[in-house]
Formats: structure tokens, C-alpha cells, sequence
């Protein structure tokens, strides 16, 4: 008996353990970030309930802890000037984080994404504002993904953070131009991403630059990564870094932004083996060195 005793009190005791630690597991995962606030979750207008309860599993969303708003038809033509009949399914969870976390975006369901890439988002958000933030991008079925700035930006809206309407609306334009381009022939998602993200910087470090400028840089961005795009494709590039450069935006911290995500293509591009031209990969490969070389200057002036 006295045996029984001790193994029931060596397994109360092993239970017990068990459970406390699960709770302690389970507390961990509801705590809230003070300083941060609530995430913001965005749903498609047009989901069914049942896809609705599809996508708060996507985004691992707790009712309780986040706030969930919906995003319209019309909220896609007042944020970003589309279309007020649009249908909207594509869903976004934004986390806010503290300052130097820096803009990261995550598609859940790549599979259901079918023409925004994380890239792409990276590159409009930065253009609209955003920063530090965690985005999480997912829907219960395929769609182009393009919604889901709009909701991003009312999510924004709603916590009292107002981003500047009309770089919105170029960083919307933006994103449809580099889905566009992204079909042509001899261009990848992440080319590109990496193209778009390069003009931009150099743009930024030529701060003021005029429209002859920005008509330069193209040419010489796309020559230096063996791209060439028709009359008609440049005019478009033309058109909407002309009036990028004109906005108001802090172009140091842009450019900033930038080199991280410029890193972050080179890497996907060696990772998934898109053929590229050597010539571009060294290009980017040789900017991505003078980054870190940068950033190791940097630390060494702070001891």
C-alpha cells in the first residue's frame, strides 16, 4: 500500500508539473504587448462566415486580443482610389512593433496569393508609410492579393494613424505596375521587387532629383541588371517615380528601408535559383557588401 501511495504521489506531483507548465505555455501565447497595443485584424468584405472563420485560423487570431475590423469595396476606392465595386477576400493581421523592428510581411497562404509577393507589399507599404509592423497576408481561396493593401491602410485608419492619402495611392499604383511588369518576359517577382526597390534608392540619394533625373536612373538601373523593357513599360516607371519623388517623404529613412529589402531579394533569388544574368547578381551581391560594410562602420563609431 504504501508502495501505491508513493507512485500515486510521484504521478500527482509529475501531473501537477504538466499541467502548471501548460498553463504557463498557454498564459505565454495570450500575453499582450503592452507597448504595442492590440493586433489589427482585416477581413475581406465579401467572405462568407465560414470563410471568415477559415482565415482567423490562417492568421491565428484570438477575438479576445485583437481587434477586427472589415474592409469594403469602398474603402478600396477611399484609401487607394479603386474600384468601389471591387470584391474583397484578401485578409491582413498587423502587429505593431517598437521602433527598429523595421516593416516585415508574411504571405500565410502563398498558394492563394497569386500575383502580390511579400516583396511587393514591402515595397508599396514602405512607400505609404508604414514601418515597424508585422504584416500577415492570407486568403481561404485564390485572388490577386491586391485588397489587401486597402485593408492594411484602414486598419492603420483605425488606430488613429493616418497615413498621407496620396502616397497611398502611388504605392497602390506602385504595386499594380509591378504585378504588371512582373509578366513580362524575362522578368521574375523577385527581379522585379529588386528592380523597383533599386530605383528607389538611388533616387532617394540623389534627393531633389528631377524628372531627367529619375528618366536617367531607370535607364541605368534596368541597363545594370539586363532588363529591357518596352517604350510603353518605361513610361510607366517614368510616370510613377516622378511622382514618388516629389512627395512627402523622408528619403534617408527610405533608403534605409530599402537596402534591407534589397538584401532580402538577393538572398531569395540565390535560394530559389532563378536564372538571372551573373551580371545582375554580382551588381546586387557588390550593393549588398557596401551595406554591410556600412553597417559595420556604423557600430564601430559608437564605442
Amino acid at each position: 500500500m504504501k508502495r501505491i501511495s508513493k507512485l500515486f504521489g510521484i504521478l500527482f506531483i509529475v501531473m501537477t508539473v504538466i499541467f502548471t507548465g501548460s498553463m504557463m505555455v498557454n498564459a505565454d501565447d495570450q500575453v499582450i504587448d503592452e507597448f504595442a497595443g492590440e493586433p489589427i485584424v482585416v477581413y475581406g468584405a465579401n467572405l462568407s462566415d465560414s470563410q471568415k472563420d477559415e482565415v482567423r485560423n490562417i492568421l491565428n487570431v484570438n477575438p479576445e486580443n485583437e481587434h477586427e475590423i472589415t474592409v469594403s469595396g469602398q474603402d478600396n476606392a477611399n484609401y487607394i482610389g479603386g474600384n468601389p465595386n471591387a470584391n474583397m477576400f484578401s485578409s491582413a493581421k498587423i502587429s505593431h512593433e517598437k521602433a527598429g523592428h523595421g516593416l516585415v510581411v508574411d504571405i500565410v497562404t502563398p498558394e492563394n496569393i497569386t500575383q502580390v509577393t511579400s516583396d511587393m507589399y514591402l515595397n508599396a507599404l514602405i512607400t505609404a508609410g508604414v514601418e515597424n509592423a508585422t504584416v500577415e497576408v492570407g486568403s481561404p481561396i485564390q485572388v490577386s492579393g491586391h485588397s489587401a493593401l486597402a485593408g492594411i491602410y484602414k486598419a492603420y485608419d483605425a488606430i488613429g494613424e493616418d497615413l498621407d492619402s496620396e502616397r497611398m495611392k502611388v504605392a497602390n499604383e506602385e504595386l499594380e505596375i509591378t504585378t504588371e511588369l512582373s509578366d513580362r518576359e524575362g522578368l521574375s517577382d523577385e527581379k522585379i521587387a529588386s528592380i523597383m526597390a533599386e530605383i528607389k534608392k538611388v533616387i532617394a540619394e540623389e534627393k531633389p532629383a528631377t524628372r531627367e533625373d529619375v528618366e536617367r536612373i531607370i535607364d541605368e538601373k534596368l541597363n545594370d541588371m539586363g532588363v529591357s523593357l518596352s517604350d510603353e513599360d518605361k513610361q510607366l516607371l517614368l510616370d510613377l517615380f516622378d511622382r514618388l519623388k516629389d512627395l512627402d517623404i523622408d528619403f534617408d529613412q527610405l533608403r534605409d528601408q530599402l537596402t534591407d529589402i534589397a538584401s532580402s531579394i538577393t538572398d531569395k533569388l540565390d535560394d530559389l535559383n532563378i536564372d538571372v544574368d551573373d551580371g545582375f547578381i554580382e551588381k546586387v551581391l557588390g550593393f549588398i557588401n557596401k551595406i554591410i560594410d556600412g553597417i559595420i562602420g556604423l557600430f564601430g563609431s559608437k564605442d
